[in-house]
């Protein structure tokens, strides 16, 4: 690489978020960009921020720092924030693949021909999928931006598991009372299961998921918030 492009990516290297430094420099930035050793740097930056995003999520959840993920990533925080300048954009990339799996997953279930073994198997399946991935508790119910395939997914998985839901009910095998977003509902309970028992007994969900099931059948249905105060 010559010189005058190491200095223009140092230039947009220390510039806020990002956005390129103003000044003399702007012209040599501006003229560079677009060279194949920087598209491909750039490139290889993306990639690798987004495996460290992945992991960092897996193991702390979407709420995880910004700046870890940089660190672990080797780059600096204005790189991230120009690659993704939010954090949905970020987590949209990072769980682009896990939403495929998801929405996959649900095509699946709806493809059985037994409504009520296809809902079983999904929740058991996803249950698995959040006991190896602490951010995918958030994926099912936030929103990634729009033009994103990560929401096409999240949108197509959810209308399957919808379907699923009705098939199941209309078989009469699943509650009547239950409803889609009982899903996120579930998650949230076996994201404590599965925190609580990560190190003394990592495969305890198994049991839980399968006491929730199992309480989702139609005999069971009625008064889902709990008996009335006395």
């Amino acid at each position: 690489m010559s010189s005058g492009c190491r200095y223009t990516e140092a230039v947009i290297e220390t510039s806020d978020r990002g956005r390129p430094a103003r000044g003399p420099g702007s012209a040599i930035v501006a003229g560079a960009e677009g060279s194949p050793s920087l598209r491909a740097d750039a490139e290889r930056n993306r990639e690798r921020i987004v495996a460290a995003a992945q992991e960092v999520f897996a193991e702390w959840g979407l709420n995880a720092a910004l700046e870890k993920i940089a660190r672990r990533a080797g780059v600096g925080i204005a790189t991230l924030y120009r690659r993704f300048p939010t954090r949905a954009n970020l987590i949209a990339a990072s769980f682009e693949r896990k939403m495929a799996d998801y929405a996959a997953a649900a095509e699946h279930a709806l493809d059985d021909p037994d409504p009520w073994a296809g809902f079983c198997w999904l929740i058991n399946r996803i249950c698995a999928m959040q006991a190896a991935d602490a951010g995918l508790k958030d994926l099912i119910t936030m929103r990634f931006p729009t033009s994103s395939p990560a929401e096409e997914l999240r949108s197509r998985a959810l209308q399957n598991l919808e379907q699923l839901i009705g098939r199941a009910q209309r078989q009469g095998a699943l509650r009547s009372d239950f409803a889609s977003t009982d899903v996120p509902m579930l998650l949230f309970a076996n994201a404590g299961v599965v925190t609580a028992t990560r190190d003394s007994a990592p495969d305890m969900w198994r049991r839980f998921t399968a006491y929730m099931i199992d309480a989702f059948r139609a005999e069971h249905a009625g008064c889902p918030e709990g008996p009335e105060r006395i």
